[in-house]
């Protein structure tokens, strides 16, 4: 029996089922992206709010690309299992819940004038979208009658542009747009393109003066980890269990956010499904939270993945199973990390209960998330992320910071490389061999010298070509970043870190 709305009556009675009104409510959003970020976060936020008779709408799924079917959806009435499995507060949760929030799926390949005429629909709100960063760019001479337009953006814009025709672009018929691919100013990245590609289709300026001034154009920022299927013996031990089949099950981690940025009240009154989760979060400025992720989940991931690897350990969890890394990465995140981000906007409080639930999140024992990915373009992870720390903890302080200084080693013992065949580098942790992403692996590789470590340390801080600043000058810096490498070479990454954490000067309560 496949999980579907005729099925539902016979599902056991420990299951939580929509309730039959649910599939009456109306369409209020329209969805580009049939990926599992936002059937697992936004789709997700959507359904809890339904269920506790909040939002009451549900959501019409653009599938925008070609590759692929939709007939699961189809098959299935678009309903599907969402398993949630993690740590969180240090205890496991492992749930499970059919999400009814998605009315239908369109392919635009197939069903564009379908797709068209929900544009008709008075009850429609919102416009949600993620097509991945790649999706909001300007493609020159797009035509927006195409059926359909070739991009995200033409496609929006076309359906924007029957919406206005259809209302004679009333005041009243603006949606609420929110982007939630994972750039900054995703929102106003894309009205910008929008506008240009209005001009570029010579429309009438009536309409554009809709799209600027009657539209609400959202910034957000989410962030949940979604590996999507499960494994095929999970998978089939929760259908066991449940009584049916979903080939459209995903999983997720417990911990979701959705940061949606506006000032205006109108728009937060649409936007009622944040009050079911805290999760959500609806508010003036976003950029503390991007700030808080930036640095303190993925700046403690760059800095950590190139120890991990030369340790021998493949995935997060592996690491954080080992108490002596678990602690190394605490200290690092809520000691040096944590202190150098706290500012007018973020808080004490803030940046440590934040820094405790990526603790869980590493630790999730459901989730296998490799290191070595992390590592790609691992320079320009670490300059994005992790030098504008650096830059902050010496504003308050002229003491080297001690965790992030291993951090730096790691980066350049992983960095350090031999060239195999064309213009690739591989490096060895001991174990085996590894391959290195990294636009400046040429340079990392010529600028290591295993008989010179204080050299090969002050040249690698000071090439501006890595750093856009010579990090050498930073006060005791280049003294603690080549004790650390010299250490790892000696004994090992796993002691190096234990005799840190026994030095009370360097240890970060």
């Amino acid at each position: 029996m496949i999980l579907s709305k005729q099925n539902l009556p016979q599902l056991p009675s420990t299951i939580e089922v929509p309730r039959s009104e649910y599939f009456d409510l109306p369409e209020k959003v329209l969805q580009f992206g049939t990926g599992v970020l936002l059937r697992a976060l936004a789709d997700f936020f959507i359904d809890k709010a339904n269920k506790k008779n909040i939002f009451n709408g549900r959501i019409v799924v653009v599938k925008s690309t070609a590759h692929g079917s939709i007939d699961a959806f189809s098959a299935q009435d678009a309903l599907y299992t969402l398993c949630v499995k993690g740590i969180e507060k240090d205890k496991i949760i492992d749930e499970t819940s059919i999400n009814a929030s998605i009315s239908r799926v369109l392919a635009a390949s197939e069903q564009w004038e379908e797709i068209l005429s929900c544009a008709t629909n008075e009850n429609l709100e919102i416009i949600i979208s993620n097509t991945t960063e790649v999706g909001l760019t300007l493609l020159e001479n797009d035509n927006i009658f195409s059926n359909p337009p070739s991009s995200f953006p033409g496609k929006l814009l076309s359906f924007l542009h029957k919406r206005f025709t259809f209302f004679k672009g009333s005041h009243q018929s603006g949606l609420v747009i929110i982007p939630t691919e994972l750039i900054p100013d995703n929102a106003a990245k894309l009205k910008n393109i929008l506008l240009r590609l209005a001009r570029q289709n010579n429309l009438k300026d009536e309409f554009v003066e809709w799209i600027e001034n009657h539209n609400s154009f959202c910034n957000s920022l989410v962030d949940r980890i979604v590996p999507g299927k499960l494994n095929p013996v999970d998978q089939e031990l929760i259908e066991t269990r449940n009584g049916y089949q979903d080939e459209l099950m995903i999983m997720a981690e417990p911990y979701c956010l959705w940061a949606i940025e506006t000032t205006n009240e109108s728009v937060v009154a649409k936007l009622s499904f944040s009050q079911c989760d805290k999760g959500v979060v609806v508010a003036p400025d976003i950029s503390k939270f991007r700030e808080l992720k930036l640095r303190l989940l993925n700046g403690t991931h760059s800095l950590n993945c190139g120890l991990a690897v030369i340790a021998g350990f493949q995935t997060v969890r592996d690491a954080m199973k080992n108490q002596y890394f678990k602690r190394y990465v605490t200290h690092l995140m809520l000691g040096e990390i944590a202190g150098s981000v706290i500012n007018d906007q973020i808080h004490y409080d803030e940046a440590q209960e934040f820094g405790h639930a990526v603790i869980d999140r590493f630790s999730n024992p459901f989730i296998e998330h490799l290191w070595l990915n992390i590592t790609l373009q691992y320079t320009s992870k670490m300059l994005m992320r992790n030098v504008p720390i650096l830059e902050k903890h010496y504003l308050k302080t002229d003491k080297p910071p001690e965790y992030i200084s291993l951090g730096f080693a790691g980066y350049m013992l992983f960095m350090k490389s031999r060239k195999i065949g064309d213009n690739k580098f591989v490096g060895n942790n001991g174990i085996s061999d590894y391959a290195i992403n990294d636009d400046k692996a040429f340079v990392l590789n010529t600028s290591w010298n295993e008989n010179d470590i204080p050299g090969t340390v002050k040249r690698i801080l000071a090439d501006e070509s890595l750093w856009n600043k010579n990090l050498s000058l930073l006060p005791g810096f280049t003294d603690a970043v080549t004790r650390s490498v010299i250490s790892v070479m000696k004994n090992g990454v796993k002691e190096t870190i234990e005799e840190l954490l026994s030095n009370p000067k360097a240890s970060q309560k």
